[in-house]
């Protein structure tokens, strides 16, 4: 009786977890995009929004959805719909990967950064490059994990970071990178705690999961301010 009182809990704690989480995500895209995209023709922004970005925006935005529906389809028992959405969800992550390279050269190209931070166009070019960096392996292994469950959800769960910092990054006030990637990894530690919470200790997908985000985090502050990598920059320009 004590096996499957332990098996069930997981689950049923999951089932408000994941979806909490993922909504959670999807109010912090809204809160760093709401100006320049989602509201952008009631804020009458001046930033010019191109083809590549405006189908990077929305193709990102399609995936933070994808997320809270797929959490949510687990929660009401709908593996079926969510098996099938899944391989859909496989094919965005490959447009998005190209799409995320495209919009970053992009943004090079027109000089973009961040107000008030400190990285000029071709050190924060490291930052969408370093989310796809990020972002890709997580999303393998959370295809490869599709039958261990307990893997599948934490790996799809936290590659959505990869591509969240943008958004947090945009709120006024947090455009310092160690304070976006800061912020970022607060979701991190709110998995932790609820595998440790739940299961006692952190499940192995989260520290992997974990690894890979930070270390893209200090490799990209590490990186972006280096003389060959501000030359690598330019051969977009």
């Amino acid at each position: 009786m004590t096996v499957t009182h332990h098996a069930v809990r997981p689950a049923r704690t999951d089932s408000i977890f994941f979806p909490v989480m993922a909504l959670l995500m999807g109010l912090t895209a809204f809160a760093g995009f709401w100006p320049t995209f989602y509201l952008r023709p009631f804020t009458h922004s001046t930033k010019l929004l191109t083809p590549i970005l405006a189908a990077h925006g929305t193709t990102f935005t399609l995936w933070v959805a994808l997320m809270v529906v797929q959490t949510g389809l687990i929660a009401a028992n709908r593996r079926d719909v969510h098996r099938k959405l899944g391989w859909w969800g496989a094919g965005l992550a490959a447009v998005m990967l190209v799409l995320g390279i495209a919009a970053g050269i992009e943004t090079l190209r027109r000089g973009f950064t961040l107000p008030g931070s400190p990285l000029n166009p071709a050190s924060f070019f490291v930052v969408p490059v370093g989310a796809m960096v990020a972002f890709a392996p997580l999303v393998i292994l959370g295809i490869i994990n599709r039958r261990r469950a307990d893997y599948h959800k934490r790996y799809m769960l936290l590659s959505t970071l990869a591509i969240l910092t943008a958004a947090i990054a945009r709120i006024p006030r947090l455009e310092a990178p160690a304070v976006f990637f800061a912020l970022t990894d607060l979701f991190i530690v709110a998995v932790m705690a609820y595998d440790v919470a739940i299961r006692g200790r952190v499940h192995r997908a989260t520290l992997i999961s974990a690894a890979i985000l930070i270390a893209s985090q200090v490799g990209r502050l590490m990186i972006g301010p280096t003389e060959w990598w501000q030359a690598f920059a330019n051969l977009f320009v």
